[in-house]
C-alpha cells in the first residue's frame, strides 16, 4: 500500500515539529514547507493547477456538461486559471525580491569600518646589499652592467689569462654544458671585463652584478650558486694605491666608519699584482669563531691591477692604460652587513628570518 503523504506549512513556535512527529509516528510521510515561502507557493500551484489539481479535475468533467453549460464553465475555469497563475507569479516575484534584499542585507559591508591591514613584504637582504652597492658605485661615477650567466669558456677563462690545465677549468670545479668544455655556467662575473673592454673606449668605470656557479660544498660561507659583483676601472695613470683606497672607501660606506679591512697578497691569472681584502669578522670581532673558521677575518673580495696581457687581448694598449679589477661575493657582503652567521639562511626562505629586514 502506498504511504499517505501530507503537505504541511511551517507555522513556527514548535507546533510544526510536534505535528510532524505525531503524523510520522502514524506512518504518514510529511513534507514541511516554509511559511509563505517558495515551497508553499509551489505546493499551492500543484494543488490547484497540477495534473491532479482541483482545477484540472474540474476541467476533466467538462464532457459531462450540457452544450449550454460547457462554454460558461470553460470560460470561468480559464479565467480562474489565469488569475491563479498571475497571482502565483506575482507572489513568486515578491518572494524573490525579498530573498534578494535579505541576502544583500546579510552581505552588506560597512564602508566606514577600518580596513584590514595588509601585511607588507620585505626586501631580501641580498637585494638590500646589491641596491646599496649600486648606489655607492654610481656615486663614484661607475656604470652598472649585466652579462650572460651561460658563458663561453673563451671569456670565462682564455681572455682572462687562465690557460688550459688550470684547476678552475676542471669538471670537478665548473658546471660545463657541453662535452667540449666550451659552454658553461659562469664561475665569476669577471668574463664581463673583456666583454666591456673590447666594446668601449677608456676611461672605463663599470660595476657588474649577477649570479655565478661553482661546484662548491655547501657550508656557512659557501654555496654552489652565489652572487658576485665585478668592478673594472681602465684609465691612464692609475695604481694599486687607487685600488686600495677605492675598496676601503666602499667598505666604509657599506659597513660604517669603524670598518676594519686588511689586504693580503694573492695570485689571480688576470691581475698582477693581486690581493684579497678581508673584513674583521662581525660575529667574533677578530677572536675566531665557526663563521670565520677561527681566523677572525672574513674574505670579502679578490682584486688587483689588470694583467697587461688581458688588456692586449682586448685591444687596449698597456703602455698607455692600466686597469683595476675586483670580484666580491655578495652573500658574504650581506652576512657582514647584517651580522648573519650562516649563508644558508639567505636561501631557505624562512619567513622568520626574512621578516627581520
Amino acid at each position: 500500500m502506498e504511504p499517505i503523504k501530507f503537505l504541511m506549512t511551517d507555522t513556527g513556535a514548535g507546533c510544526t515539529a510536534a505535528c510532524k512527529a505525531a503524523l510520522e509516528a502514524k506512518g504518514v510521510e510529511v513534507h514541511v514547507c516554509e511559511k509563505n515561502g517558495a515551497a508553499a507557493l509551489d505546493a499551492l500551484r500543484v494543488k490547484y493547477l497540477g495534473k491532479k489539481g482541483e482545477l484540472t479535475a474540474i476541467l476533466k468533467q467538462m464532457g459531462k456538461l450540457s452544450a449550454e453549460e460547457r462554454p460558461v464553465i470553460g470560460q470561468l475555469a480559464n479565467s480562474v486559471r489565469a488569475e491563479l497563475e498571475a497571482e502565483l507569479e506575482s507572489r513568486k516575484a515578491a518572494l524573490a525580491e525579498a530573498a534578494l534584499e535579505k541576502q544583500l542585507e546579510a552581505e552588506a559591508l560597512d564602508v566606514t569600518l577600518p580596513g584590514k591591514r595588509v601585511k607588507g613584504g620585505h626586501k631580501h637582504p641580498m637585494d638590500i646589499v646589491i641596491d646599496e652597492l649600486k648606489d655607492i658605485f654610481i656615486g663614484m661615477g661607475f656604470e652598472v652592467d649585466d652579462g650572460p650567466e651561460v658563458e663561453l669558456s673563451t671569456y670565462n677563462f682564455d681572455r682572462l689569462n687562465t690557460d688550459e690545465g688550470h684547476p678552475a677549468r676542471e669538471w670537478t670545479d665548473t658546471f660545463y654544458l657541453d662535452e667540449e668544455s666550451r659552454t658553461l655556467l659562469r664561475t665569476h662575473t669577471s668574463p664581463m671585463e673583456p666583454r666591456i673592454m673590447e666594446t668601449r673606449e677608456g676611461p672605463i668605470r663599470a660595476a657588474v652584478f649577477g649570479r655565478c656557479y661553482r661546484k662548491d660544498e655547501v657550508d656557512a660561507t659557501h654555496s654552489p650558486m652565489f652572487h658576485q659583483m665585478e668592478g673594472l676601472v681602465v684609465d691612464k695613470h692609475i695604481t694599486f694605491a687607487d685600488l686600495k683606497g677605492l675598496l676601503h672607501n666602499m667598505a666604509v660606506q657599506l659597513y660604517g666608519p669603524n670598518t676594519v679591512t686588511r689586504f693580503r697578497p694573492h695570485h689571480f691569472p688576470f691581475t698582477e699584482p693581486s690581493c684579497e681584502m678581508d673584513v674583521l669578522c662581525h660575529k667574533c670581532g677578530g677572536k675566531g669563531c665557526p663563521t670565520c673558521k677561527g681566523e677572525g677575518w672574513i674574505e670579502l673580495l679578490g682584486a688587483g691591477v689588470t694583467n697587461p696581457h688581458v688588456h692586449e687581448m682586448s685591444g687596449i694598449d698597456p703602455a698607455t692604460h692600466s686597469g683595476l679589477a675586483w670580484g666580491m661575493g655578495l652573500e658574504r657582503a650581506a652576512m657582514r652587513r647584517f651580522k648573519i652567521a650562516d649563508l644558508r639562511l639567505m636561501f631557505e626562505n624562512d619567513i622568520r628570518f626574512l621578516e627581520q629586514f
